[in-house]
């Protein structure tokens, strides 16, 4: 650093020209090394965002199937079930930008006799049309029984049509979440009786570590 001095005796603190190039390479290679640390964690929290939108959205649906005492389906869709204050049918696809929650028909009940209208849609809501770059797997539709239990049925009223019940070790079906450059992918888990819980798969469940898959 160099000191300018002035004739009316006060002295001004000033930098060279050597120490402003010095202290711009040297931002310059912090930023450099800051750059894919922010891009990770961004990606991370595009994935939680996304995984707590699909775990609320299971949720509803069992919260449903108890309040009404009905069967209720979830389901994975690519179709905005709104649009302009008007319900969309829709088609469950296993990797689907939205999700949704329909009353599943009774055969007895000829007021609601198709779950894909309005009268049967509940609730829905957007899991990857704003961060796109995500990548949820799972299964299409998932249906819940009056006690809020997973169930098997064959007439949802939502194309495919089809729920059926998990056969792995425990017993659960699982959804997972991702995009290129998350280190934390993260997974929501629907246990055959009603858990629905998430949880980062790449951390072991433990007694210490209650977040791990």
């Amino acid at each position: 650093m160099r000191r300018a001095h002035h004739a009316a005796g006060f002295t001004v603190a000033g930098f060279t020209m050597i120490e402003m190039m010095v202290t711009i390479l040297i931002f310059s290679i912090l930023v450099t090394l800051g750059v894919p640390t922010f891009r990770t964690w961004i990606s991370n929290v595009k994935v939680r965002s996304v995984a707590d939108a699909l775990q609320n959205g299971v949720r509803v649906a069992q919260t449903e199937s108890l309040r009404r005492s009905r069967q209720m389906v979830f389901s994975l869709t690519n179709n905005t079930p709104m649009q302009s204050g008007a319900y969309t049918p829709i088609t469950a696809t296993a990797n689907g930008s939205y999700w949704s929650v329909n009353i599943i028909p009774a055969m007895t009940d000829g007021t609601d006799a198709a779950a894909n209208s309005a009268l049967g849609y509940v609730q829905g809501g957007v899991l990857g049309a704003v961060t796109s770059s995500v990548a949820v797997t799972g299964p299409a539709e998932i249906c819940f029984n009056s006690a809020g239990r997973l169930v098997a049925n064959a007439t949802t009223g939502i194309p495919p049509g089809s729920c059926t019940l998990p056969v792995n070790n425990p017993p659960m079906w699982t959804y997972n979440v991702s995009v290129a450059g998350a280190d934390h992918p993260l997974q929501v888990q629907v246990t055959l009786g009603g858990k629905v819980r998430l949880c980062d798969p790449s951390q072991t469940l433990s007694s210490t570590n209650t977040y791990g898959c």
